[in-house]
């Protein structure tokens, strides 16, 4: 008689964590660069042991290739917090960097590096997806910032989640600082997003309001075996149930740790707005514009159009930033945002977001290592900020 071996059971969805509703935690991808020519230097292993002496908030990790690094806060309750820890870390970053005469820069891709040339980080679940997705994992060289939000409860996230879908387009836009890939403007504000639309478990999450349902579909898709966990699932947004939030990882990161504590706040207040007004109730039908209005908002940023969701209107995207920043002001006032959102409507209304900077840059001075150069020096906090 054959023996048969019962199956492995599926790995069961975390309980939804306790979290302060509206609390912020941010996570930025950086890029590490040697001084001679600015291109990547694998470094991180250099700056991970020099940073584990220094009294740090939140942490430092390494990421998918071994010269990227990633810094995340801890819990903060305002954008002005977040701006403090990241400033903190930012810091650090520069004092290590500089012993090792290497730079820490912001962007969303580094303009001109060769992804076959970059080098998997030594770490089992990188090796693990290096193999399964082959050159997309050192394609996987970009840089993105993440924004967790405090959720009260399990299905009041799923209704934050989706009602954050509507302003996918707008998180693009105004952090979009990835125009070029290998030596060529991609004629994208944002082209890093193509690398991440690649892989099989990217896009939005499925519709459901319950998390009961979302239980239920996670259940059924790791019964498959095509995932095993949320850090499976590259959605644009999705539940940390660990964390009793919902993470955005739609914006490219900043080339300033000022613009990255501007956006964080831009989301709290927005969820601010969702929670003390319950202004609308998201629907499936929403998603029917979704990846166009994504599209857009990569390919053009603060110049795409945005159709919305609920009526069908076509609008300039710059145009419902500032109605939605207006709809918001009363609650980023009472959360201490006030300044990080006129900053952003500042950017909005003069469409002047990185891409910008990095294009206006490099028209200037003709060269790519030379753009490089000075936004290292603009994440260090020399020169303009914002």
């Amino acid at each position: 008689m054959e023996s048969t071996i019962p199956p492995s059971p599926a790995p069961a969805l975390e309980t939804f964590g306790e979290s302060r509703a509206l609390s912020l935690g941010v996570e930025l991808e950086l890029q590490l660069v040697n001084t001679h020519d600015y291109d990547l230097a694998p470094y991180s292993d250099e700056m991970l042991r020099m940073l584990a002496k220094m009294p740090l908030p939140g942490s430092v990790v390494p990421e998918m290739t071994s010269s990227m690094i990633e810094v995340s806060t801890g819990v903060c309750h305002s954008c002005t917090d977040v701006l403090g820890q990241l400033t903190q870390l930012r810091d650090g970053l520069v004092r290590c960097a500089d012993k090792l005469n290497i730079a820490c820069v912001g962007g969303g891709t580094h303009p001109f590096q060769m992804w076959h040339e970059q080098r998997i980080y030594d770490r089992p679940r990188f090796r693990q997806l290096s193999e399964l997705y082959g050159y997309l994992s050192k394609q996987f060289t970009i840089f993105g910032q993440h924004v967790h939000v405090g959720c009260p409860d399990a299905d009041s996230a799923l209704l934050m989640l989706h009602r954050m879908s509507r302003y996918i387009p707008h998180f693009i836009a105004l952090s979009a600082s990835s125009p070029f890939v290998q030596g060529q403007d991609t004629q994208f504000d944002s082209a890093r997003l193509n690398s991440v639309f690649a892989f099989p478990m990217s896009g939005r999450a499925p519709y459901t309001l319950k998390w009961s349902e979302f239980e239920h579909f996670f259940a059924k898709t790791t019964r498959t075996g095509v995932v095993k966990s949320m850090k499976d699932f590259y959605w644009d947004i999705r539940p940390k149930p660990e964390y009793g939030t919902i993470e955005i990882r739609v914006f490219d990161t900043p080339l300033t740790v000022e613009r990255a504590a501007a956006l964080a706040g831009f989301v709290q207040s927005l969820g601010a707005w969702f929670l003390e007004e319950q202004p609308f109730v998201p629907q499936e039908d929403d998603y029917m514009v979704y990846t166009y209005n994504r599209f857009q908002a990569c390919r053009f940023g603060l110049e795409a159009v945005y159709v919305e969701p609920a009526t069908g209107e076509h609008l300039p995207l710059r145009e419902h930033i500032l109605r939605t920043m207006e709809r918001i002001e009363p609650h980023a006032r009472a959360l201490g945002a006030a300044a990080a959102i006129d900053q952003l409507r500042q950017c909005a209304d003069r469409g002047a977001n990185d891409a910008r900077w990095l294009r206006e840059t490099q028209s200037r001075e003709r060269l790519l290592a030379e753009t490089v150069r000075q936004a290292a020096e603009r994440f260090r906090g020399r020169g303009a900020r914002g």
